[in-house]
């Protein structure tokens, strides 16, 4: 029996490069009670596999968060899947504002310790006594209100991109160290304010909100659904977007335009750009803005150094990279001294 895929990520990206198949790119998340994870992930792949479903899911105690795309011909029955999951009947579909075909190209189902690292270890903690969801009008109302602190989520490569006007943007590299992070520079000595948050599809505010609420804040509030709800739902009743810039998104179309404004800058020469892209050197990797035009310069490479390095010969490359696991960047996503016009 099928319980994952092993072939080779080139051979599944050319594959999806010279299919025909219509995609339909979504995410969903949902935090619930799972007492067996490791029977719900073996049940989901089976499943989702054999409905040509790609992506990225992950399976814990508390919950399921997915990323994926669903051949469009498969979509009716993907969601019949789900409705036969009594705790997923109804589950609200984030479908992607810029849809691409190739998005993913392999199912991964993973079970994790939890389906959100936060680095809390405090077994009272209820994740379901979230704060109070907030449809689209009703943030915009809120957010403009003068007794309000708004506050990003999400981290610093993602907020340099885009974000609403007026919010808090921390420069944090990951959830985990915003929780804290938050609540000792931003929300003390506001405990009387709204406190309205948002991320990219929910998953990150609704636990931060719990989380908030748990630690005795009142009027915590979140964007329901996220920046990608938020985006349909302005399209879809004329209102007026109070979103600048792309949203950061986690497959391989990295970004998606909410609104025409670019207000990130070239990491490399600083001219007006807002598209990520990896470094070319393997080694390096690290996850940074660059121009076309300096992408042209130093062939993908976040410096010269890397681009020299990257112009070895591939076994050349292997040696270097020997033992120099715990020095690649590639979880440092947007920071590296190379970097020299990174705000």
């Amino acid at each position: 029996m099928k319980l994952c895929n092993r072939v080779d990520k080139r051979v599944l990206k050319e594959q999806i490069a010279n299919s025909n198949v219509k995609r339909t790119t979504l995410s969903f998340y949902k935090y619930a009670q799972i007492g067996n994870p490791q029977f719900f992930r073996d049940y989901l792949f089976i499943h989702f596999d054999q409905l040509g479903v790609l992506g990225r899911v992950y399976v814990a105690h508390e919950g399921i968060n997915a990323q994926i795309s669903v051949p469009e011909e498969n979509l009716e029955g993907f969601k019949q899947e789900l409705e036969d999951i009594l705790f997923l009947r109804g589950i609200r579909l984030n479908i992607a504002v810029e849809n691409r075909d190739d998005s993913f190209y392999k199912l991964v189902i993973k079970n994790r310790t939890k389906i959100l690292a936060d680095g809390l270890e405090d077994i009272s903690f209820d994740v379901t006594n979230k704060g109070l969801h907030l449809r689209a009008d009703e943030f915009n109302d809120i957010i403009q209100q003068d007794n309000t602190i708004l506050i990003d989520m999400r981290n610093h490569y993602e907020t340099e991109v885009g974000h609403f006007k007026g919010a808090v943007t921390p420069d944090v590299d990951n959830f985990r160290e915003s929780l804290p992070h938050i609540e000792e520079e931003i929300l003390n000595g506001n405990e009387d304010k709204n406190i309205v948050m948002y991320c990219t599809g929910g998953i990150r505010c609704e636990k931060a909100s719990a989380w908030y609420k748990h630690r005795g804040f009142k009027n915590v509030y979140q964007l329901e659904g996220g920046i990608i709800k938020y985006a349909h739902e302005i399209k879809e009743k004329g209102m007026p977007n109070l979103f600048i810039g792309k949203n950061f998104v986690f497959d391989e179309r990295l970004e998606e335009a909410i609104s025409p404004e670019v207000i990130a800058s070239c990491h490399t020469c600083g001219d007006p750009f807002d598209t990520h892209s990896n470094c070319a050197n393997v080694a390096c990797n690290v996850l940074f803005i660059q121009c076309d035009s300096c992408k042209a310069k130093l062939d993908r490479c976040c410096s010269e150094e890397c681009q020299s390095i990257n112009a070895l010969p591939e076994e050349k490359q292997k040696v270097l990279r020997k033992g120099a696991k715990s020095k690649r960047n590639v979880f440092k996503k947007g920071r590296s001294e190379k970097l020299i016009y990174k705000k």
